[in-house]
């Protein structure tokens, strides 16, 4: 069975950040980079004096101008994909020595 979680963010902050980021998909993304930080323990950029959700934290920061992102290009993303892909190789290979199994590189990836 599949667990969906229900994240319930302040609307008054999710609208303000639409305003700044108007595409729903790159805010999203971004909100949800943004909260794996906050999660981790580093430190938010905006001061409250309520207890905010990670999301609204998120959220406000974007909608203060504290977060900012950018697109990377077509050649950055190739480039990036080249990379991980030669390093899935090394890590397939390695961690295949390591217990004595065939090297399959596509079972392993670095995440």
């Amino acid at each position: 069975m599949r667990v969906i979680h229900i994240i319930l963010m302040r609307d008054d902050y999710l609208q303000a950040a639409l305003k700044i980021i108007d595409d729903p998909n790159i805010l999203v993304n971004l909100v949800s980079l943004r909260v794996k930080q906050l999660r981790r323990g580093n430190r938010t950029l905006v001061e409250s004096l309520e207890k905010l959700l990670p999301e609204d934290v998120a959220l406000r920061e974007i909608a203060e101008g504290k977060i900012t992102y950018e697109l990377a290009t077509q050649q950055e993303i190739d480039a990036q994909r080249q990379r991980n892909a030669s390093r899935e190789h090394v890590v397939g290979n390695v961690r295949a020595n390591a217990y004595g199994m065939p090297a399959r590189p596509s079972v392993f990836q670095l995440h």
